[in-house]
């Protein structure tokens, strides 16, 4: 038997049809305005992960170029998010930025198979309690990094774990630069207040609107930059750290393959692979809300796969779909995925000729960039609504974002996906129950008193659910036991094999059971594991369509007009 595999097509072979000068005038204005948003979230994102600027501008031009070329989703943008500061940012303290290629890649390889073998759909049933704790928990880790340079903090090496960047933090206090500091702080109020100052003066000015279309990060990047450069504040750059940004193309660079790091690359390779395709789903699902349009999710992760292959061998890190580029593409009128592209094609355009002018930005103020996006990524009323939930999917969300703070994103999604299962089977268990047919809905019951008893099942017969047969095999009647399956919409091998024992339980007490109603899922199951022809075995008349029917034969029985011999075969005795 093969797997049905996915069809390699990307959404922009669709999307150029009957493709125009107006739709490229409004993805060209679309792509550069997103161009604006990610020039200073991509080096912010690179420096909070521990690598240089120029790793995450190289992830917004190579990725965000292919992920809207070949991607599921027409306004889709890729590149570096928020959700990998954490683990990319452990992984090159722990193992170093060789390894780090070896992750992504790997991590590129197991997103395109995810895609390819059709487990796009997958990632959707993911519990949302799950998704609030762990963005919730990688925003208040985002921002805790950000404070080294917020405060202009000189720490020489900041730990990767909770507890050793409080000490780490707490130890240098008094380390603290008054002047990073203030560029902080400003850079901070121009970017959250400037959406608002800039809606009252278009709404005051209509004539000056284009002033609201320019995203705040630009504005607090480019005015810091100048002060500190005219000023010549004792801030540290861009440049002091890393030097500046090279102007060119990088060379093609292949790792060096080890064994011996392989494999402890293995888990941080599945939680980049996770974490990518969780995060460009939900991204694709909201730009489907905003635009009425449907993604393809098989193609949108092979799409992933293929920029997190090739991206780090160019010196890049792991990108995915990420939202607030995505729904600023959508609210500027892209119409296609050709707006990504000419994103990407304006960064490079940008990191060629303008990239010596990137070495005088402050630290300062991409930290206080970087707090400003994890405010706007968590999910904060989530706290506040807690209350009018139960308490497993409270004790879900907030047991998945403790762990997710104090110690590892992995164990927080395991621990919860684990959790909020846990959960699903115990109220799944809780739906499946068994009700005794009554006489009054059925008269003929009344005169077969305690020869045939009938019950009416619903829900699933899984594992969870198990009991339910075994307490009606522990008070049979003394001739048929009628079991209705009508509400049953799903058995599993082990409700199959609890119907089994039920069987068997009667047979040893010459009891004849009945059953009916069988549905297309249940009727499969009983099928493909031998449980029908076991009921069929019986002798006539053992399986039935409805309860009516199946009563009716059970009285039968009774009345003799079925042979008493005939429900114990010589094979079953």
């Amino acid at each position: 038997m093969s797997l049905p595999l996915a069809r390699f097509r990307p959404a922009l072979f669709d999307a150029l049809r009957g493709y125009d000068r107006a739709r490229w005038a409004q993805d060209l204005g679309a792509g550069l305005t997103v161009a604006a948003v990610a020039l200073p979230l991509a080096m912010a994102f690179a420096v909070a992960s521990g690598l240089a600027p120029s790793a995450g501008l190289l992830t917004a031009i190579v990725a965000g170029f292919l992920i809207s070329a070949l991607g599921g989703s027409r306004v889709q943008i890729g590149g570096p998010a928020g959700a990998f500061i954490v683990i990319v940012y452990g992984i090159v303290e722990r193992y170093g930025v060789a390894n780090l290629v070896l992750a992504t890649a790997f991590s590129g390889v197991l997103l395109f198979a995810m895609g390819l073998f059709r487990l796009g759909t997958l990632v959707r049933f993911i519990p949302i309690a799950v998704v609030i704790g762990f963005t919730n928990g990688i925003a208040v880790l985002i921002a805790l990094s950000q404070l080294k340079d917020f405060f202009g903090l000189q720490v020489p090496r900041m730990p990767a774990d909770f507890f050793g960047v409080i000490g780490a933090l707490w130890t240098h206090r008094a380390s603290a630069n008054p002047w990073a500091l203030g560029v902080a702080v400003v850079s901070l109020a121009l970017v959250l207040g400037w959406p608002r100052t800039t809606a009252r003066l278009a709404r005051r000015w209509p004539q000056r609107a284009w002033i609201a279309r320019v995203p705040g990060p630009i504005v607090a990047l480019v005015l810091a930059t100048a002060v500190v450069a005219l000023l010549r504040l004792p801030v540290e750059t861009i440049g002091t750290r890393f030097g500046g940004i090279p102007a060119r193309w990088p060379d093609l660079a292949l790792p060096t393959f080890s064994w011996a790091s392989a494999q402890f690359l293995l888990v941080p390779a599945i939680t980049l692979a996770l974490l990518g395709a969780i995060e460009s789903l939900l991204c694709a699902r909201v730009a489907d809300g905003m635009t009425g349009g449907r993604h393809d999710p098989n193609q949108e992760l092979m799409a992933q796969g293929i920029a997190n292959f090739v991206t780090p061998l160019l010196g890049g890190m792991p990108a995915t779909g990420t939202i607030a580029r995505t729904v600023t593409n959508v609210k500027s009128g892209a119409t296609s995925p050709v707006a990504g592209m000419v994103h990407a094609l304006a960064l490079l355009v940008v990191v060629l000729v303008a990239a010596p002018l990137a070495g005088a930005i402050p630290l300062a103020t991409l930290a206080a960039i970087l707090l400003a996006v994890a405010w706007n990524m968590g999910d904060w009323r989530a706290f506040g609504r807690l209350r009018s939930y139960r308490l497993p999917y409270r004790g879900t969300l907030l047991a998945v974002f403790v762990l997710t703070v104090v110690f590892d994103l992995t164990v927080a999604v395991q621990v919860g996906i684990a959790a909020a299962c846990l959960t699903f089977i115990y109220r799944l268990a809780g739906l499946s129950r068994a009700e005794p047919v009554q006489a009054a809905e059925f008269p003929m019951l009344a005169s077969l008193a305690g020869q045939v008893t009938a019950w009416r099942l619903h829900g699933a017969l899984f594992f969870g659910a198990t009991p339910v047969l075994e307490r009606i095999g522990s008070a049979l009647p003394a001739r048929v036991l009628v079991i209705d399956l009508a509400h049953v919409l799903y058995i599993d091998s082990t409700g199959a094999e609890a119907l089994e024992q039920l069987l068997h339980r009667a047979r040893e007490a010459h009891v004849r059971l009945i059953v009916s109603g069988l549905e297309a899922q249940p009727a499969d199951i009983a099928r493909r594991t031998g449980l029908l022809s076991a009921w069929q075995a019986q002798g006539a008349g053992s399986v039935q369509p409805d309860l009516a029917q199946a009563l009716a034969a059970a009285s039968a029985f009774c009345a003799g007009d079925i042979a008493a011999g005939a429900s114990w075969p010589a094979s079953a005795a």
